[in-house]
Parts: structure tokens; C-alpha cells; sequence
């Protein structure tokens, strides 16, 4: 791995680094557990890092701690859709991972899945049924081309929440208003059988991004929830995932890719289903992975020898990056 150089990491040093966590978002919980996982790594390297629970004194809180740049531990709408990127943009604090227009598009799976669809990528056939649209399950299955089962969820949602496996029409509607209660768009997509995997991509100041070795989940019932994410403790994870070198290529291919046509930074994660006859379908990107101690960004980043506080200080590298972008366009910034 390249390390920052050292007038580069003096810099990060003498920062005030805030590591911004919490936020009001359904992913608050997961979101502290990153931020604390990633505070202790900071203090570790030997940053001047400190926890900012995001709410609505952010602005103080930023001021009140002379925060000068942001490291961005925030999970779901708020944190992952833009507009924390935004909001630090107008302040000029640089910020790690990806961008405003990046943010957006990720968090918002219909629009990912439009400019994926554009690129060549493949994703699963479905449609979006608004909230508030009388339609039944048989018109809108028949429009779509699709049959049971197919995957009820949220348009701007992460941790699988709001998601449902409809097997029975009987389970429709609730699982259309399960959806609707986090997003006015809920996506109704073919459930793809076969293998759950995820590719974690980093990318430094200096380096190209780097698809991380690919990870299998086995969730109890074939169901990668947030239950299973977070709290079965039954789930079983390999990395590397143990698929053939050809599949293996073609996802490390396929993931860049996403990363590229998003314009995503930093990090992300890019998650797929693997079919029986071993084609690989994206079902979305996530622009800020999870960065607790047992993450899959974390494990995969292990599995190719870079520890916890190295890939912390690679996604740190990517403020670096955007500050010297804010220094350009404004002739100065507050990390010189």
C-alpha cells in the first residue's frame, strides 16, 4: 500500500479531523459503531480526530471543535445521499469518499440502476411502483415481465431495511407499505437465486481504485437482512469468496466498473448476486461501507494485508484529494 508522503501526513496530523457519525438516519446504531471504530483507529495513527454526532447543531458543533476536515462515518439519507456532502461543500471542509453527484446517484438505487443499465452493466429486470399508486400486484408483475418471487424495497435505503422477499401474493401489500414507509419509489425486482457476494473497493490520493478480494455471505435462510448483518451472529462470511477465477475476474471487472460510471471516491462496495449458472448481476453500490472491526470492507481489506488503520488512513487520503480541489477553486483553503 503507498503512504501518504510525509508532508502530506503532517498535514493530516496538524488537522482537526472530525468523524462525523450518528445522524438521524433508520442506520444511526451502525453508524456510531463505524464512527467509534474509526475514531480509535484515527488516535491510534496519531490524528487530532474527534466523534461530531450529526444533528441539528451540526454547524456549531463544527465551529465549537474548528473541525477542518471530515471523515465521513454516516450510514443511509443524510450521510450516504449527498447532502452532508453538500452542506460541508458550502463550508469548504474537505470530506472522504465520494462526491455530491456520486452520493446522490448510489444512495438512490432507480437512478443507479438507469445509469448502470446505460454502461452495459447488468442489474435485475424490475419497475418502481410510487407511493400512493393503486395498482395490484398482478398488473404491475405482468408489466414488468416479472413472476414470483420477486424483492419488494426502497428506493434510498441501506442495511436492507424495508426490503421484503415476496414468495405469496398474499404478501404484496404489506410489503409494498413496508417499503413506502422509508421512500415514495419502492423497487419490485426478480429475486435472483444463487450466491450472495460483494466486492470492496479503495482508492488512495495516489493509487487507482483497488477491488478489494470478493466476499461470500451465507445468511440463515438465504436472507442477508439487517438481523443478519447485525445481530444473528450466525452468519457466515468467506473471504476470498470462493468462486471460479473467471466469475472472480468478471466481478472485480464489473465493480470497478460501477465504481467508475458513479464517479465514486475512497471506498465503496459494490454488492452482487452470483447465479446458479455463475453470471453475475449487480444489485446496487454503497458509498459508504460499513467500517465496524467485522465490516466486509475491513475483512477483505485484511484478506489483501492492509490492517484496520491502514485502510482508515487510505480513506482518510481521500480528503487530501478534495482539498486540494477546494484550494484550486477558491485560491486558498482551511487545511494550508
Amino acid at each position: 500500500m503507498s503512504e501518504p508522503c510525509s508532508t502530506e501526513r503532517s498535514l493530516l496530523t496538524r488537522a482537526r479531523i472530525g468523524v462525523l457519525m450518528g445522524g438521524q438516519s433508520a442506520e444511526r446504531d451502525v453508524s456510531l459503531r463505524t464512527g467509534g471504530a474509526v475514531l480509535r483507529s484515527l488516535v491510534r495513527r496519531g490524528y487530532n480526530a474527534v466523534a461530531i454526532d450529526v444533528g441539528p447543531t451540526l454547524f456549531q458543533d463544527l465551529q465549537d471543535q474548528k473541525i477542518e476536515l471530515a471523515f465521513l462515518a454516516l450510514h443511509g439519507p443524510g450521510g450516504e445521499d449527498g447532502t452532508i456532502q453538500g452542506f460541508l461543500e458550502t463550508l469548504g471542509i474537505p470530506y472522504t469518499g465520494s462526491g455530491i453527484q456520486a452520493s446522490a446517484i448510489g444512495m438512490h438505487k432507480v437512478t443507479t440502476k438507469m445509469l448502470l443499465i446505460s454502461a452495459g452493466i447488468p442489474v435485475p429486470a424490475g419497475t418502481v411502483v410510487k407511493r400512493g399508486t393503486k395498482v395490484s400486484q398482478a398488473t404491475v408483475m405482468r408489466a414488468a415481465k416479472l413472476r414470483l418471487p420477486v424483492v419488494v424495497k426502497p428506493a434510498s435505503q441501506g442495511s436492507t431495511i424495508g426490503v421484503t422477499i415476496v414468495r405469496k401474493p398474499a404478501q404484496w401489500r404489506d410489503a409494498l407499505a413496508l417499503a413506502h414507509r422509508y421512500d415514495v419509489d419502492a423497487m419490485v425486482e426478480a429475486y435472483i437465486p444463487g450466491h450472495e457476494v460483494t466486492v470492496p473497493i479503495i482508492e488512495g490520493r495516489h493509487t487507482s481504485p483497488l477491488a478489494l478480494p470478493a466476499v461470500e455471505v451465507i445468511a440463515p435462510g438465504g436472507f442477508y437482512d439487517f438481523a443478519a448483518k447485525y445481530e444473528s451472529g450466525k452468519t457466515q462470511y468467506l473471504c476470498p469468496a470462493p468462486l471460479t477465477a473467471g466469475v472472480t475476474r468478471q466481478i472485480r471487472a464489473l465493480a470497478l466498473r460501477t465504481y467508475e460510471v458513479l464517479g465514486c471516491e475512497g471506498a465503496a462496495r459494490v454488492d452482487f448476486r452470483i447465479t446458479p449458472r455463475g453470471r453475475p448481476v449487480v444489485l446496487e453500490i454503497n458509498t459508504v461501507p460499513g467500517m465496524t472491526e467485522t465490516s466486509l470492507l475491513p475483512m477483505a481489506a485484511a484478506q489483501a494485508e492492509i490492517d484496520y488503520d491502514e485502510l482508515t488512513e487510505r480513506i482518510l487520503e481521500s480528503a487530501l484529494a478534495r482539498a486540494a480541489r477546494f484550494d484550486r477553486s477558491s485560491g486558498g483553503g482551511s487545511m494550508r
